[in-house]
């Protein structure tokens, strides 16, 4: 089932990676082709906008690249007795994925929801073990099995 869920994760990054590569091609050709044909104030606006967009779209860019990064390093078929990357982790009726923080997904019929080990969530799960209890946000918490 991890093997699912990491290529799932692999495929929906992917094919962000690939919308923002056309998006910001798109805004270096309209900007190119802008620049053959105007000029004034208006056209400088026009292109200083176009570059702050195309600065946002590749600091986005910029950041899924580092999730796939982190995804393309774990290894699927490792099964875990103590939670660290990779572990799929079965709380109270939630599977969670510990990887990056990503959208929900379902496999299986299941939803795995992937959280990242910084986050709150992911760093109280990181290390522990089966029976491991704790709360955030009022909300108790049991790891119930590892994988």
């Amino acid at each position: 089932m991890k093997e699912r869920i990491l290529q799932q994760h692999q495929q929906l990054l992917q094919d962000k990676i690939d919308v923002f590569r056309d998006m910001i091609s798109g805004l270096t050709e309209d900007a190119q082709n802008d620049a053959k044909g105007s000029a004034g104030d208006k056209h400088e606006t026009a292109l200083s906008m176009m570059h702050i967009e195309q600065e946002k779209l590749n600091h986005k860019l910029k950041e899924i690249l580092n999730q796939k990064a982190i995804l393309d390093k774990m290894d699927a078929t490792l099964n875990h007795t103590k939670i660290a990357l990779g572990s799929l982790v079965q709380t109270n009726g939630m599977l969670l994925f510990i990887s990056a923080a990503l959208p929900k997904i379902i496999v299986e019929h299941k939803t795995i929801i992937a959280v990242s080990p910084q986050s709150p969530l992911g760093s109280k799960l990181m290390g522990n073990e089966v029976g491991f209890q704790f709360e955030i946000n009022a909300t108790k918490f049991k790891i119930e099995s590892v994988l």
